[in-house]
């Protein structure tokens, strides 16, 4: 058995939740955010059996698309100067995925 640990752009969270239940698959959700954007993240544990990791990767990798988004960002504060923001274009989305092997399992 595994655990599989998968970060996804909250965008995509509510689709994928329904498709990986849709599936049969067990889900637990978690709010997160990122530290680089400081955008709000989806965290999803799937104890999943061995042979349907590669199942649930594909739900995931169907459902979890990357985006360009436009952020704001402030220059570094140097005295005497003006802050000025900075957009820059940066690539989000997609999915962080871990697995991790279980050593045991019980339900209640």
């Amino acid at each position: 058995m595994k655990l599989v640990i998968s970060i996804v752009q909250d965008v995509d969270a509510e689709t994928l939740i329904e498709e990986l239940t849709k599936e049969n698959f067990r889900v637990t959700k978690m709010s997160s955010s990122g530290g680089f954007l400081k955008s709000g993240n989806t965290t999803l544990l799937c104890g999943v059996d061995d042979e349907d990791v590669n199942r649930l990767f594909s739900i995931i990798k169907n459902n979890c698309k990357t985006r360009e988004v436009t952020k704001i960002v402030q220059t570094m504060n140097i005295p005497g100067q003006a802050i000025i923001p900075t957009p820059i274009c940066v690539k989000v989305g997609g999915a962080i995925a871990f697995v991790l092997d279980v050593e045991d399992f019980k339900r209640y």
